[in-house]
């Protein structure tokens, strides 16, 4: 499967500042990744710790928050993870979820879907 970028808008705590940046759609990813300066510019605080395995098998812990975000028009709070400099912007699975929206690989987009209530 091809990679493709969208557009996120992500927010300070109260949704009342966004700034936009470009993240790989990762399905593969639990969760929203972003540079820790991008969060911290913004004043999202970390709320916890968290152990991640990284694709070849590493274990690391990375801060853990949440914050508003701002996807295909909609906004919501998403959790997000606190990462390295230069990181790759990333767009994972929950967030996904969180905004009701599929990949569709063939064509390099995000598309609306039902959720699943259980």
């Amino acid at each position: 499967m091809g990679t493709f970028t969208v557009k996120l808008g992500v927010a300070d705590p109260l949704g009342r500042r966004y700034e936009e940046v470009e993240a790989m759609v990762d399905s593969g990813a639990a969760y929203t990744v972003l540079p820790a300066s991008i969060l911290e510019g913004l004043g999202v605080k970390p709320r916890d710790t968290r152990g991640f395995v990284l694709a070849d098998g590493r274990r690391v812990e990375r801060r853990f928050g949440h914050t508003w975000m701002r996807l295909d028009g909609k906004e919501d709070v998403s959790p997000v993870v606190f990462w390295d400099e230069g990181s790759v912007p990333l767009l994972g699975a929950v967030t996904l979820e969180i905004f009701a929206l599929a990949v569709d690989p063939l064509n390099g987009r995000l598309v609306p879907v039902d959720a699943f209530p259980v």
